[in-house]
């Protein structure tokens, strides 16, 4: 017997509470890679990355990522090049998906566009 999320039983479903993100390996920015839908562990939020050489955003990459790594920027040698990586998370599904729109501003763009759209009715 399947039962929903939120149905009243002893032992609730386990695919309750997932969080569903996506997965891309950390490329350079200009490589097209179809996503990948992942299920984070307890205790990890989605995550977009970005690998900055300069003021040049060269690198992404997407994921799940513990909390405590939320947030963290840290130096990347790839190829001979140090990048700063800066891992935003966010905890809704598949709130990792917009290239080159961090978490933060995933939901103002979202938000805006809204406001855009409702005003364009009126």
């Amino acid at each position: 017997m399947f039962l929903r999320c939120g149905s009243t039983s002893s032992s609730p479903p386990l695919l309750c509470d997932k969080l569903y993100c996506y997965f891309s390996p950390i490329l350079e920015t200009e490589i097209a890679f179809e996503l990948i839908v992942t299920v984070c562990p307890p205790d990890e939020l989605c995550f977009k990355a970005d690998g900055r050489y300069g003021n040049h955003t060269a690198l992404s990459a997407r994921g799940c990522l513990p909390k405590k790594d939320c947030g963290l920027v840290h130096s990347l040698s790839l190829k001979g090049t140090v990048y700063t990586m800066s891992y935003g998370c966010c905890d809704k599904p598949y709130c990792n998906s917009c290239p080159g729109v961090t978490a933060k501003s995933l939901y103002v763009t979202l938000t805006l566009g809204t406001v855009a759209v409702m005003v364009g009715r009126l």
